[in-house]
């Protein structure tokens, strides 16, 4: 991971939550995967992340339609600092 420190000073990290032989081993399986089991992985990595921050936003705001959570998660993946969004399109 990289970092930016003081000024233009850059720093290379590794942070990482696995050991090496389990990140060896997750490359390998990588590698051993065709373009479309990799891409089925990637999709399905996606939607669970969406389904968990949409989880979260619901616990946070109880009262927010479906369309409200929808459109703050699309808020936020955007990194938007607008508190307004475009009119939805339907």
């Amino acid at each position: 991971m990289l970092s930016v420190g003081p000024l233009t000073e850059r720093h290379e990290e590794n942070v990482s939550d696995t050991s090496a032989e389990a990140s060896a081993l997750q490359t390998t399986i990588h590698r051993g995967l065709s373009s479309v089991e990799r891409l089925s992985l990637a999709v399905e990595m996606s939607e669970m992340v969406r389904a968990l921050s949409v989880a979260r936003l619901s616990r946070e705001h109880p009262d927010w339609s479906d369309s409200q959570l929808n459109r703050e998660l699309l808020r936020y993946a955007f990194h938007s600092t607008s508190t307004t969004l475009p009119a939805p399109l339907l």
